[in-house]
């Protein structure tokens, strides 16, 4: 595996594979990679044949009372990994590569509508840092296909409208959830639950799961969405939301609605949980 840090250097690279035909999947991370990250990997191994990973701490999706000094960096472990999945180049640039004038001079990409509500309203100003470094980060390794998990729904929704409406000629390839054996999709972030947390936390899933099953039969998604919030909040955990929507356009589903997404976050002690499950009526 290749790694590299300096744009030059990557342009370069991709530049040969380019000038031999080759087709480049990219899966773009944040680091303190698990099992989840490795099946993107395994993922766009099935799509191309050069494998590109990036890690990068990106400072703009963090809002002003979320410490990215705290984000865990296990670049060590990290490379391990990439290497056993068969990675073909890890790009690490540094916060100065990727923004040279700082992030107050900084051209951003905004996406409207997708970007607002869930997680945007929870998060002001994340979505513009996430759709701002990932356009960057295609401009510079110029994927044929990029790989996103679907843990993430929302920054699926709006990584896929923004490579349709800017006109990218790159495949979004949404990945399926990795889960453990009790529910709990797998986070970076659950590496900041206690072992006492760890019992609850799967509790998200579980009434994301119970309310799949009621919507098949209840169209009343609001008083469920209110009751599976009651669900979560008991369990011990401090629910941020919870909504029944539209699977494409994310907004509140309607009765005639027959694709929709279950889009909840909790916090659970120190960590914001995210997670969702598609349902088709």
């Amino acid at each position: 595996m290749k790694i590299i840090s300096e744009i030059s250097e990557l342009r370069q690279q991709i530049t040969t594979w380019r000038q031999q035909g080759l087709k480049i999947a990219f899966v773009p991370t944040m680091g303190n990679l698990h099992a989840g990250h490795i099946s993107l990997i395994t993922e766009a191994h099935r799509h191309a044949d050069k494998v590109v990973a990036s890690i990068f701490v990106n400072p703009m999706q963090f809002g002003v009372n979320e410490d990215i000094g705290n984000y865990p960096r296990t670049m060590e472990s990290d490379q391990q990994k990439l290497v056993a999945a068969n990675t073909d180049l890890l790009f690490t640039p540094t916060p100065a590569v990727i923004y040279p004038k700082g992030l107050d001079k900084q051209s951003y990409v905004e996406v409207p509508n997708v970007s607002d509500g869930y997680c945007g309203e929870s998060r002001p100003g994340h979505f513009r840092g996430v759709s701002t470094v990932v356009c960057k980060l295609f401009n510079l390794v110029q994927p044929d296909v990029a790989c996103f998990g679907l843990k993430d729904y929302q920054q699926v929704q709006v990584i896929q409208t923004m490579v349709e409406d800017l006109s990218m000629p790159i495949e979004i390839i949404p990945v399926a959830t990795t889960r453990e054996d009790n529910g709990l999709a797998l986070s970076s972030r659950n590496g900041y639950l206690t072992e006492e947390e760890l019992k609850i936390a799967p509790a998200l899933a579980q009434n994301i799961q119970w309310l799949a099953q009621e919507i098949k039969t209840n169209n009343d998604f609001v008083g469920l969405a209110k009751q599976a919030t009651n669900f979560i909040n008991n369990a011990g955990m401090k629910t941020d939301y919870i909504h029944i929507c539209h699977a494409s356009t994310l907004q509140p589903a309607s009765e005639d609605d027959k694709e929709l997404v279950i889009l909840a976050a909790a916090h659970c002690g120190k960590a914001r949980l995210i997670d969702n499950l598609q349902v088709s009526l």
